[in-house]
């Protein structure tokens, strides 16, 4: 009995510890990437990053609603870490679905978990 609480709690902690230093990545610097990230940062505009994995359940909902925004607006990202790591491990991401809002170079927001269509719009505008 004991063995499962402590399991249970050290999951839970672990999750915390993981949420908590993915959130202190806002206001840090965006970091070096290439391509049409690097084209996108340099314009000084915000740039949104949507990082899943095809296989993540939370990330299912969501995706379908970050490709309609990308139709709206062109600086929205959609990032499948199991085929680009690289770009979410510059950017720190630990988990599916992690959003990312970069603001003039730097981390402005840095969201975990799934989101609403209307958090996205905010974040936009």
């Amino acid at each position: 009995m004991y063995l499962v609480v402590a399991l249970i709690l050290a999951f839970f902690l672990l999750q915390y510890g993981m949420v908590l230093k993915m959130r202190m990545k806002k206001g840090k610097p965006a970091p070096e990437l290439t391509g049409s990230y690097a084209k996108a940062l340099k314009t000084g505009n915000k740039s949104l990053f949507y990082f899943y994995s095809p296989g993540c359940g939370a990330c299912r909902p969501m995706t379908p609603l970050i490709e309609k925004m990308m139709k709206q607006y062109k600086n929205i990202f959609k990032v499948n870490i199991s085929q680009d790591m690289d770009t979410a491990r510059r950017f720190g991401v630990m988990g599916t679905p992690a959003t990312i809002l970069v603001r003039d170079g730097r981390i402005a927001e840095f969201l975990v978990g799934p989101q609403q269509e209307k958090r996205i719009i905010e974040l936009m505008q």
